[in-house]
């Protein structure tokens, strides 16, 4: 195995780890954000406030957003495991 070929599995690993990750993250980002807006606008300063619309919008998405990373999780893992006797050599 090539240093190239562990430097580019390492980029793929790393870039389909933002692909997923990504939807949950800019769900929590978003309504956090508003949330805070809610909170500074009422004056509101309870900091565990925003804690149930973000698991219950993290959990929607993740109810959308599954199946596609599943699947990108699968074809990555099959396309690795196909790729790795070649890059052996």
């Amino acid at each position: 195995m090539t240093p190239e070929s562990v430097i580019n599995f390492g980029q793929q690993a790393l870039y389909i780890a933002m692909l997923i990750g990504a939807p949950l993250l800019l769900t929590a980002l978003a309504v956090g954000l508003i949330i805070g807006m809610v909170q500074a606008a009422t004056q509101i300063n309870e900091q565990t406030l925003s804690f149930i619309p973000k698991l219950i919008a993290m959990s929607l998405v993740l109810v959308v957003a599954g199946p596609w990373m599943l699947h990108t999780l699968v074809q990555y893992t099959q396309q690795l495991i196909e790729n790795l006797p070649a890059s052996a050599r």
